[in-house]
């Protein structure tokens, strides 16, 4: 079939419908894509504008793709290429330059801050090499403005460091903290302590009393966090006060729990021991300032600026009378003057109002202190002191002077009393100022020098005095002792005395004798008479020695003249018992025999006058030889034993181990052994006589002792006088030679002869010799 061109404009149509309609659809799904796009275009470009970085597109070439406002805020504005950004330093520009070449050629990053000096901004740049379909080579740089950022985190910064640096101080502080401070978690378990808590619980370190949990104050009462527990709960701090032990030593101190944000708590603790002790000293003070307010004698009350009553003590409550129950209630000023007037306790005035009215404006006063002087109806004397206070208070103090007042009279009285006696006295007396002024004296004194009473009245210096005395003297220079005595009572305090002559006759004795005071008193006594009376008793005895001498002198004389013819005796006496007469009766042998035994008692007694005569005169002379004291005193009690048997005594003899030897005159030690023990024998009807020896390395002792008569007291300080006799007793002991020849010899061997003697119990001798003699 032929195609016409129907045919073929037909189905060139049917073929163009369907891709006008293609098409069609094609074009309005391309607008609605270019719409879309646009939409992403404007989104994109409204969050680069909205993003606080800001691109920038570096080409290989350095040409640059940036916004107007980019290159205006870094300072280049309508700059194309890098070099012509004039705003960048130097030093920035040329490191910047070689990082962009860097991140050109590989994949370097770009981390850079740069300084703008036209604005003083700082800029953060970050970047690298482009993405397609940037040319190769091309940099993309994000530009962000930090400068506030910068300024933000250089404000941040140093308050950062000031706040290390506060804390670290603060956390020094706490750890030198010279007191115990913690700090509690959320769960109450302490969590931090200083060096002060750690020291004080004595552990290791701070991490052993965390880990350990060792609590300062182990309170068995109560839960040492129950103050933290609390402080949480009442959200303020809680104070308490525990006693705790520190170092062995028992502290008082104030814990305080400080709650902090978060649920912790600090703590710390201030020892008040040292404030406890001092409030405990303070009401001690307290109180003995009040017992010695009521101890006092004066009277003390304090009233308020109210004019109430704050305080009293013990003795105002006596003196004005009023009881201590209505003091105590604290009356009102007015209140207490009344009823101290109902009581009597205050003078009597005509206006008592009035008289009130003015002790009530001391509260007011201008003046420091008032003072009076009460005189009450009963004759007390009262002295009253009124002190304002500073704070408008009043304190009055009341003194009793009743009875100094009295005394005061009194003194006054003996003063009179003492210038009547001073006056009527038989010495003259004077006191003598410090000074040497004469400050008071006696009629007496001045009848003595004949002085003018006018004159006395000046109070003259005793320099003044000494013309005076030196014309009435026997010896005028020695008046002026008298002032060197004045002088030395005075300044040196020392006390002088001695007599003076008056050119009348008479004799003074007189003396100075210091003060307490600093004085010097002078007193002088007539002793005229008893001068006289002095040099007659002084003759006297001058002539009584001269007798005594005659006396010694003649009993020794004739105590030689006497040993003549009885040696004579005592020869022919030994001729005729020895037959050279012819053989004698039995009668004319005794007779014989008592002559030579009379001779024999009669050579000793003359002996013993004779050692008394020279004893008397110092001329005793000792023979120095090692003496067996033992063996002399067995000798002797052997010797003595036959007259104490004759007088049917017992006789004991007791020779100790330590009497042993010494130096010196056997002879005359036997002598006074023998003396003791007949005197013994002698004056002891009954009984017994002791002889008793003992010794030491310095010394010997002897005790005669015996139960006969004794004798009084009075007796006893002379039987060692010589020819001294007590009673009737006859033979050599009643001749009074044997003990103070006794205690002649001993003497004069360094020894000592005490005696002591009980009237009807006995008399006893105890001899005491050296070993090496004087």
């Amino acid at each position: 079939m032929p195609v016409t061109i129907e045919t073929v404009a037909l189905a060139l149509a049917a073929l163009w419908l369907p891709l006008a309609f293609f098409l069609a659809w094609r074009g309005v799904r391309q607008s609605r894509r270019a719409a879309q796009l646009s939409g992403h275009a404007r989104a994109i470009g409204a969050l680069l504008a909205a993003a606080p970085a800001r691109p920038m597109l570096v080409l290989a070439d350095r040409t640059i793709d940036a916004e107007a406002n980019l290159l205006r805020d870094l300072g280049s504005e309508g700059a194309t290429r890098f070099e012509e950004l004039g705003g960048l330093a130097d030093d920035d520009r040329a490191a910047l330059e070689q990082e962009l070449a860097a991140a050109g050629l590989g994949p370097g990053r770009i981390e850079r801050t740069v300084f703008i000096a036209s604005s003083g901004r700082l800029f953060d740049l970050r970047g690298g090499p482009a993405p397609p379909p940037s040319p190769p080579g091309s940099v993309l740089l994000w530009v962000a403005d930090c400068s506030i950022a910068e300024r933000e985190r250089a404000r941040v910064a140093g308050q950062l460091a000031a706040t290390e640096q506060a804390l670290s101080s603060l956390t020094q502080l706490i750890e030198a903290a010279p007191f115990p401070m913690w700090v509690r978690d959320g769960d109450l378990k302490l969590a931090l302590v200083n060096r002060a808590f750690v020291s004080a619980v004595e552990a290791a370190d701070a991490g052993e009393v965390v880990a350990r949990g060792i609590e300062l104050v182990e309170d068995s009462a109560d839960l040492p966090s129950a103050g933290a527990a609390l402080a949480l709960e009442q959200k303020q701090p809680v104070e308490r006060i525990r006693p705790v032990t520190i170092g062995g030593e028992r502290r008082m101190l104030r814990l305080v729990e400080v709650p902090l944000p978060g649920g912790a708590v600090a703590g710390y603790a201030v020892d008040i021991q040292e404030l406890e002790d001092a409030r405990y000293e303070l009401e001690r003070y307290a109180l003995s300032q009040r017992e010695l307010s009521d101890r006092m004698t004066a009277g003390a009350v304090q009233f308020d600026p109210d004019r109430t009553l704050s305080f009293y003590n013990r003795p105002f409550a006596i003196l004005s009378g009023l009881e201590h129950e209505w003091l105590d209630e604290g009356p009102e000023f007015d209140r207490l003057l009344e009823r101290m007037r109902e009581n009597h306790r205050l003078p009597e005035v005509r206006d008592f109002p009035e008289w009130k009215a003015e002790r009530r404006g001391w509260f007011t006063s201008a003046e420091e202190v008032h003072e009076e002087e009460w005189i009450l109806a009963n004759g007390d004397h009262l002295r009253v002191v009124g002190q304002p206070l500073p704070g408008g208070g009043l304190r009055l103090i009341f003194e009793d002077r009743t009875e100094q007042v009295r005394l005061a009279s009194a003194r006054d009285t003996l003063l009179r009393v003492r210038t009547a006696t001073f006056d009527n006295l038989f010495e003259g007396v004077a006191v003598f100022a410090s000074d040497g002024r004469l400050y008071l004296w006696n009629r007496r004194f001045g009848d003595f020098w004949n002085l003018d009473e006018g004159w006395l009245a000046e109070h003259p210096r005793v320099d003044e005095l000494v013309p005076a005395f030196a014309v009435r003297l026997v010896n005028p220079t020695a008046a002026a002792t008298l002032r060197e005595l004045v002088r030395a009572a005075t300044t040196e305090r020392r006390a002088e005395q001695g007599r003076l002559s008056l050119a009348d006759g008479r004799h003074f004795a007189f003396a100075a004798v210091p003060l307490p005071d600093g004085n010097a008193l002078f007193t002088m006594i007539d002793v005229t008479d008893s001068s006289r009376i002095e040099s007659a008793l002084r003759e006297r005895a001058e002539a009584l020695e001269q007798a005594d001498k005659v006396r010694t002198d003649f009993v020794a004389n004739m105590s030689y003249e006497l040993r003549t013819p009885l040696t004579s005796i005592g020869g022919f006496a030994e001729m005729l018992q020895g037959g050279y007469a012819g053989e004698l009766s039995g009668s004319a042998r005794d007779y014989v025999a008592a002559i030579l035994e009379s001779v024999a008692r009669l050579s000793r007694l003359i002996d013993d006058v004779l050692d008394l005569t020279q004893g008397a005169r110092g001329d005793v002379a000792l023979e120095r030889e090692r003496v067996d004291l033992a063996g002399l005193v067995r000798t002797v009690a052997e010797g003595m034993e036959p007259q104490a048997k004759a007088k049917r005594l017992k006789f004991k003899v007791a020779i100790g181990e330590g009497t042993g030897s010494l130096q010196g005159d056997s002879r005359r030690l036997r002598e006074s052994l023998e003396h003791v023990l007949r005197n013994a024998i002698a004056y002891t009807d009954k009984g017994e006589v002791r002889l008793v020896t003992r010794g030491d390395a310095e010394a010997a002792e002897i005790m005669v002792s015996d139960t006969g008569r004794g004798m009084p007291p009075e007796h006893q300080t002379r039987v060692f006088e010589r020819f001294t006799r007590f009673g009737e007793k006859r033979g050599e002991a009643a001749l009074g030679l044997g003990l103070p020849l006794t205690r002649q010899f001993i003497e004069a061997h360094g020894g000592t002869v005490e005696l002591s003697s009980r009237e009807g119990q006995g008399t006893s001798v105890l001899i005491t010799l050296p070993r090496g003699g004087r």
